[in-house]
């Protein structure tokens, strides 16, 4: 699958596609482009967009749920572990909403860093994903008691 979304990566843009490698498609190819060409994409590509005004997947939703909130919901509202990480991923960028969980915060002034130490979008993705898997393991120890 083709994915689109906003270039300049943080919180969400990040934890999704951080979410579609790891859980929905491994094979997935991302494009990050300008936020007006977004949709454009989107129509003449068939890309899946996310995290942009008019994609399919919207910055917030009609009830206030980031991308990833809904695509853990779509595609594995089964692991506990990931609706707890999108709890956490939604508090952390929307700046409203950082007190929704501990961890919001600490994301949130995480990601804001992320740009400053990676080239680009593909960098940005292979230098944190580490951090997702991280809080994945970890919250998925806090939970089970096992990695």
């Amino acid at each position: 699958m083709q994915w689109v979304t906003r270039r300049s990566i943080r919180v969400n843009r990040l934890a999704t596609v951080w979410l579609i490698r790891r859980f929905i498609d491994p094979q997935a190819v991302f494009l990050f482009v300008e936020p007006d060409q977004v949709v454009d994409i989107q129509q003449r590509e068939g890309a899946i967009g996310f995290d942009a005004p008019g994609a399919t997947y919207p910055h917030k939703d009609e009830k206030g749920r980031c991308s990833f909130e809904v695509l853990v919901e779509e595609y594995c509202p089964e692991d506990a572990v990931l609706r707890e990480l999108a709890r956490i991923v939604r508090g952390a960028d929307f700046s409203d909403e950082v007190m929704l969980a501990p961890e919001s915060a600490g994301l949130r002034a995480i990601s804001q860093g992320f740009p400053l130490v990676a080239r680009d979008d593909e960098e940005t993705v292979e230098k944190a994903s580490f951090l997702y898997d991280a809080l994945y393991a970890a919250l998925k120890q806090r939970r089970t008691g096992t990695v």
